[in-house]
């Protein structure tokens, strides 16, 4: 293979996987997986251990929802896995705590915003 092709395949790799990471951040798609026993699956499990080379800074970066970030590494844990696929009310408040950071995350961003602007008009 020359290095040309390379890159071309690495890039759809990269591609691919950050797609996937990125899926994660939707509660319903996590439970999607778990109620057709995707999540059950040791290759699967296993190719969720490798995705966690995300969490790197140089890596971490690309990810626009870092909510995804840490649906990964919940979903580490056998527990949550279970949970998601017996217990609808996980998924619902998953959706709720996602729902309530992006309806708040802007309001405190401009908020200090404006104050550290005002304190600087009145100096």
């Amino acid at each position: 293979m020359d290095n040309e092709a390379r890159k071309t395949e690495n890039r759809a790799r990269f591609e691919l996987e950050l797609e996937f990471v990125q899926s994660l951040a939707n509660p319903y798609y996590l439970n999607s997986l778990a109620q057709q026993s995707i999540l059950e699956q040791p290759a699967f499990v296993h190719y969720l251990e490798y995705l966690q080379y995300w969490r790197e800074k140089d890596y971490a970066r690309f990810i626009h929802y870092p909510q995804a970030l840490h649906h990964l590494e919940l979903l580490q844990q056998e527990s949550f896995r279970d949970s998601l696929k017996k217990d609808q009310w996980l998924t619902e408040i998953l959706q709720q705590k996602q729902y309530e950071h992006w309806r708040t995350w802007y309001a405190v961003l401009t908020t200090s915003w404006h104050h550290t602007n005002l304190m600087v008009i009145q100096a």
